[in-house]
This record gives C-alpha cells, structure tokens and sequence, in this order.
C-alpha cells in the first residue's frame, strides 16, 4: 500500500455565490520514503492539494490516505494530532516558518516542547538537525539576523523536529536565488536519505525536475503529467522521460503543447492500432 494515496479527490471552494472547483477527481499515489514535486501554474490545485494533505483543508469528496491516517474522516483532535505528529511543513514566506526574536536553537527546540519532548532531548535533536541542514555556526544568532537561503534551512530542521512522516515544502525557494536554491533542494535530499523522510514539494519552476526523481504536473485539479528520472548507482542521471497521466475512466490531459501544435479543438479522431492509439486533428467541416 503506498503511503500516500488520493482516489478520485475533489475540492469544492463556495466563493460568494460561485463554486470552485480546485480539484477534480484528482488520482495520486506517492510511496514511502520519495521526494517529488507537484508542478503547474496558479490555479492547477497543486496547493489546495497540499493544503488536503496536510490537514488544513477537508476533501469535498473522494478519499485520501497519509500512512495510517484517512483524512476524510478525522475529527478535530485527530487532525490537530496529524498536523503535530505527522506532517512537517515549509512555506515559501520565511515569516511563517520562523519566529524572528528567537535563536536559531530556539526555533527549532520549540515544536517538540509543545509536543512535550525533555529539555536535553530538544538540545540533542536540535543540534543534530541543524547539523544536517549545515547551520551549526548559526544555532545562536537571532533568525531575523539569517539570510533567505539561511532562514530557509532553519525552517526545514524546524519542520523536521518532530519527527515528521511527511514533509510538505510550498515554493520553498521562491524567495531566494539560485544558488541558495540549489543548496535547499540538497539539503532536501539530506534529509530525505538521512530520515527517510517523505518529501512532496510545490512549486512553478519546471526546472524542479533536474532535482528530484518524479514529477507530477498539474493542470485543472488534475495529474496531467509525470516526469521520471532514473539514476545509475553512482546517482549520475540516466534519462528523463515524460507521461502523460491516464485515470481508471479512461481520461487523460495532452500535453499543452502537443494541444497548440496540432491545434486540437473540442473533437479529435482516434485510431486503435495493435500496440498504440493515434490522436488526430479534425479538420474545420469535417465535424
């Protein structure tokens, strides 16, 4: 079973009069241990997606599972446990994950004492964090006093201090630059061999796909596509190959570009061979 599994999941926003529609029967399964990413522009579901699996927003219809716990049905001391015990979160604002007038230590010592945890096992666990996340030299200066690339290092050993299954990380880098990405997205990875930790990042930068080993574009509440990286044991990149993503009625997303170059509207014609199925263009008249 996987750890992660969202069955034809939907999420109805009431806006006014209006209802949105942010996810539409979406289908995902994410195993134990992986770090993806959920790609797409405004509007995809990809964060009303991470808002479902973090507890912060209740599915509308279907059914989604985190590890032992079906979110659909949890009351409301049973999502305040999830959200404690289970899940780890990183926003892209470093306000949100940081308290400026605390120490570096302070931060991160200050999720497990409300989860409880004895004074020298909050030092010992924090000094291990920050180890990993290689801000050591920092642990007693002031969070307002880091720098982006910093702060946001700090924020994962926050995330990661009780011990979380699942570590979710909103555009983690979308304030810093490239090279402070770069160092975020390893010290990611550290965390997810170190702990073994199940990583699902946010994001609009289809670059993310050169850093993780599955991707998973969205567009109208759907899974479009998946990017899969493969690896020789030396960890060396062997190829990259693109999938579009087809559900258990039968419905798929084309590409968006295959859609513009053969100028798809509304009908297409399909042609069965023994081992493919072809999409065709129907010419203007033809319909």
């Amino acid at each position: 079973m996987a750890f992660i599994e969202c069955d034809n999941l939907m999420k109805i926003y009431k806006v006014a009069d209006l209802e949105v529609v942010a996810l539409q029967g979406l289908n995902l399964t994410v195993e134990q241990g992986e770090m993806i990413a959920l790609i797409g522009p405004s509007g995809s579901g990809k964060s009303t997606l991470m808002n479902v699996l973090g507890g912060l927003d209740v599915p509308s219809a279907g059914r989604v599972t985190v590890g032992d716990f079906r979110l659909n049905a949890l009351n409301r001391r049973q999502q305040v446990q999830y959200r404690r015990d289970v899940i780890g979160f990183v926003w892209q604002q470093t306000a949100h994950n940081l308290l400026p007038y605390l120490s570096v230590r302070e931060n991160v010592e200050l999720p497990m004492a409300f989860a409880g945890v004895k004074p020298s096992e909050r030092r010992r666990r924090a000094s291990e964090l920050l180890e990993a996340v290689d801000v050591t030299a920092r642990m007693d200066a002031r969070a307002a006093h880091l720098s982006g690339g910093e702060q946001q290092r700090v924020a994962l050993a926050v995330a990661m201090a009780n011990q979380p299954q699942l570590l979710l990380a909103d555009e983690p880098t979308g304030e810093i630059d490239s090279a402070a990405a770069d160092r975020i997205f390893d010290t990611m990875r550290t965390l997810n061999e170190t702990y073994g930790v199940t990583i699902v990042i946010v994001t609009h930068d289809y670059a993310v796909s050169k850093r993780v080993s599955r991707v998973v574009g969205m567009r109208d509440g759907r899974a479009s596509i998946e990017v899969l990286r493969q690896k020789n044991g030396s960890g060396v990149p062997l190829t990259e190959e693109e999938f579009t993503v087809i559900d258990r009625t039968g419905r798929l997303q084309l590409p968006q570009g295959y859609v513009e170059r053969l100028r798809l509207q509304n009908l297409v014609r399909l042609h069965l061979a023994d081992d493919h199925v072809a999409v065709y263009p129907v010419e203007q008249g033809e319909a």
